[in-house]
């Protein structure tokens, strides 16, 4: 198996040295210079997650993606989810075919169905279509990525026939994936649309969403599809130690998960669930380079997965901090997953 490796981020909001937080527009410059960075880091895989609120500042990654782009020359560039539902997806494929054509065929799109909803009213959604939204979406997107005329009917936009969508894309499809945290009909659906599965792992026992891979597996022969590839997408901060990894992403982490804990469901963190969830048997990715690359390399062989993305930052975590997670990710912790798989 060949394995490729990625960082992705929500364009957590930084913060400076003594703690204040950064505008929205300079966090987002230094997420260009993130990604920049992490192809000098010799990173496989770039991507970010589409979210709109204060803490994650970052509603249209593509844009960002293609400054990216223009300085960069070999690594891929894509979303890390983008929310389907509450989208065109029309124009989600015009947006990343853009971003195709100008990298130079280095785009690919995750969708997601929308574990964080805030774009739902953003957009004027209602979540009780939340499921039937995605479906038919999704559906269409895959038509999209065929190329040629396209004829669609369904019930959450108008009807396409034989119409003709641009940009065409100039080497084929770019890669395109479902993200899945938990729902085995997402799983099933991403074997029958044709779509890679992107697990996104974010607490409890990454071994459990083996079954989901299987699944994957097995759902694929019965749709007549050819195998597709299995990511990991898990939350996670590199230090020099593991004491200063944990020390710099612990209260950031207690501080985002409890923002979002009602609107998603979330038990506020405890230092013991911390440690829980930062060993062995966690989702958490937190620690020194041996630390984290033995957990990627034990976790890819458990999930048979082919790439591992690390969804690096928090929102209060400096654009220095950051920028060491990169280095130390890509120049340690990668090449010692790559040796310990063999």
């Amino acid at each position: 198996m060949t394995y490729t490796f990625g960082l992705d981020t929500f364009g957590d909001r930084n913060s400076d040295a003594g703690g204040t937080p950064l505008s929205h527009a300079q966090t987002i410059r230094n997420v260009v210079e993130e990604g920049v960075f992490a192809e000098q880091a010799g990173l496989d895989f770039f991507g970010i997650g589409e979210h709109h609120t204060d803490y994650f500042p970052m509603p249209a990654g593509d844009v960002v993606l293609a400054a990216m782009a223009a300085r960069t020359g070999k690594i891929r560039l894509g979303s890390a989810v983008t929310v389907l539902s509450s989208d065109d997806p029309v124009r989600v494929f015009q947006r990343y075919s853009t971003l195709d054509a100008v990298s130079g065929g280095r785009a690919e799109v995750i969708l997601g169905r929308g574990s964080s909803i805030e774009s739902f009213p953003l957009f004027g959604y209602d979540l009780a279509d939340y499921e039937e939204l995605f479906d038919e979406k999704a559906t269409l997107f895959a038509e999209l990525l065929k190329g040629g005329p396209v004829t669609w009917e369904g019930k959450t936009r108008a009807p396409l026939l034989h119409q003709d969508v641009v940009p065409h894309l100039e080497s084929g499809p770019f890669p395109a994936w479902i993200g899945v945290g938990g729902n085995p009909q997402s799983v099933i659906r991403a074997a029958r649309l044709g779509f890679g599965l992107a697990l996104a792992i974010i607490g409890g026992p990454p071994a459990r969403f083996a079954a989901y891979s299987e699944l994957f597996r097995r759902a694929l022969e019965k749709f007549g599809q050819p195998p597709r590839p299995v990511l990991v997408h898990s939350p996670g901060h590199v230090a020099a130690t593991d004491e200063q990894a944990k020390a710099e992403f612990w209260p950031r982490w207690r501080e985002t998960i409890a923002l979002v804990a009602e609107e998603r469901g979330f038990a506020i963190p405890t230092e013991a669930s911390f440690d829980r969830e930062t060993g062995p048997d966690g989702a958490l990715y937190v620690g020194s380079p041996e630390t984290v690359a033995r957990k990627i390399a034990a976790n890819m062989q458990t999930l048979e997965a082919g790439r591992f993305d690390l969804k690096y930052g928090l929102p209060g975590l400096t654009h220095e901090q950051l920028m060491t997670n990169i280095e130390l990710y890509g120049q340690r912790v990668v090449p010692r997953v790559r040796e310990l798989l063999g």
